[in-house]
């Protein structure tokens, strides 16, 4: 019988695993350039951290791996993380809160349990947290910075779609729910679900009328987001300090020339954001997503420190990717044969002298070269070295590694 892998998980070929490596550093070049720094933290990580206050909502909490870490006779329950924000922050409240503002970024792997086996289970992010600065430059900044990397992996039309957690909770505070009523209808929008503050607005003809406009913001730019604030000014005024805050992000962006859709009733899927959400699509496919989470690090015993970040989601945007954009990545690949027993010692010199120039070299191991198309055979008479291109049907003889060098590089680009 053979052995299966776990449900959920996933494995990755040689080829998708130079595109994995290949998607991970144009965002790790990217974040690297614009100041951020990498951090790691643990696969493990106590439950309480996500249940805490201002963390995952109910729907997340459902999906998490947890299990009993036991120490001696007592155990502390743990999980493999669900999230990467979290732990970050956590690194951040734990041992560098006395350097003040931070650019840090991660590439993780997250853990959320699905029923549905076709779902993975096991997901890859890239990640960017700027923490300690309150400017809405912010908001501006992590979005030109996610656009960059998805820019520079050669992907298109990519669609910014917004929202507000704040101007979300100040419409259910309107709404005169109860607090149980307000976290139930808060998780179920940030867990997708876009009816549910329509819903509820039913139950009043008035406030229905109110929340019609902005839910009707679907597709709409700021323009028509300034256009409502005065109506809202007289009707509902406790949403005036988060729809600044929304109008202040969005003209950023306006000046910036970034193009965007605002969508108040979505969100996703983490009740720590307090600001601005922003998400990216493409053709559909959700591939990354951030916005700005200010309770988080205080509900850790952090202090009042600001914080926003965002994550590119690798697993989906891999399938994006073009091949071609992949392909032009790839080193030239030589293999290094030996024409008899006693040039052995040189062939790992000659091998050594490829990699030194930027090769990949091979050492032939009873003629099992197979997919390259440069084979060096190196013997101990003139010719000393013999390169073999397959694909021109060619063979070139030469008596120094320079003189290889060169021929190779002459012909690198074919």
């Amino acid at each position: 019988m053979k052995i299966q892998r776990c449900k959920g998980m996933r494995d990755l070929s040689p080829s998708e695993m130079a595109a994995f490596r290949h998607v991970e550093g144009i965002c790790r070049d990217c974040f690297l350039k614009w100041g951020y720094q990498e951090v790691r933290t643990p696969t493990i990580e106590y439950l309480h951290l996500f249940t805490s206050a201002g963390t995952l909502t109910p729907g997340m909490l459902g999906k998490v791996y947890s299990f009993l870490d036991w120490d001696g006779w007592s155990g502390e329950r743990v999980v493999l993380r669900p999230d990467g924000t979290i732990p970050v922050a956590r690194l951040y409240t734990e041992s560098l809160q006395d350097k003040g503002l931070a650019r840090l970024f991660y590439a993780a792997n997250v853990f959320r349990f699905e029923e549905a086996g076709e779902k993975p289970r096991e997901r890859w992010q890239c990640g960017a947290e700027l923490i300690g600065a309150e400017s809405p430059i912010v908001g501006a900044e992590l979005i030109t910075l996610s656009l960059e990397a998805l820019k520079k992996l050669g992907l298109k039309d990519v669609e910014l779609r917004l929202s507000h957690a704040g101007l979300i909770k100040a419409l259910l505070e309107k709404l005169g729910l109860s607090s149980e009523e307000q976290h139930r209808t808060f998780d179920l929008i940030l867990d997708g679900d876009a009816t549910a503050l329509a819903e509820v607005g039913r139950e009043s003809p008035e406030l229905e009328r109110l929340l019609r406009p902005l839910l009707s913001l679907k597709g709409q730019t700021a323009v028509f987001l300034r256009n409502q604030r005065t109506l809202f000014t007289s009707n509902m005024p406790e949403i005036i300090p988060p729809l600044d805050d929304f109008l202040e992000t969005v003209a950023l962006l306006d000046n910036l020339g970034i193009k965007y859709r605002i969508n108040i009733a979505s969100g996703a899927g983490f009740e720590y954001y307090t600001g601005v959400i922003f998400q990216f699509f493409i053709g559909g496919e959700k591939v990354g997503g951030g916005g700005r989470y200010d309770a988080l690090i205080p509900s850790m015993g952090g202090g009042d420190v600001p914080a926003s970040g965002f994550a590119l989601y690798l697993d989906n945007i891999i399938g994006l990717v073009k091949p071609e954009t992949l392909a032009g990545k790839s080193q030239a690949r030589v293999l290094v044969k030996a024409a008899d027993v006693d040039t052995i010692k040189e062939v790992f010199k000659v091998a050594n002298t490829l990699r030194q120039a930027g090769y990949i070299a091979e050492i032939d191991l009873d003629g099992q070269g197979k997919g390259i198309d440069r084979i060096l055979e190196v013997r101990q008479k003139e010719p000393v070295f013999t390169l073999i291109d397959s694909r021109k049907s060619t063979r070139s003889g030469f008596n120094t590694m320079t003189d290889v060098l060169k021929s190779l590089e002459a012909n690198r680009a074919d």
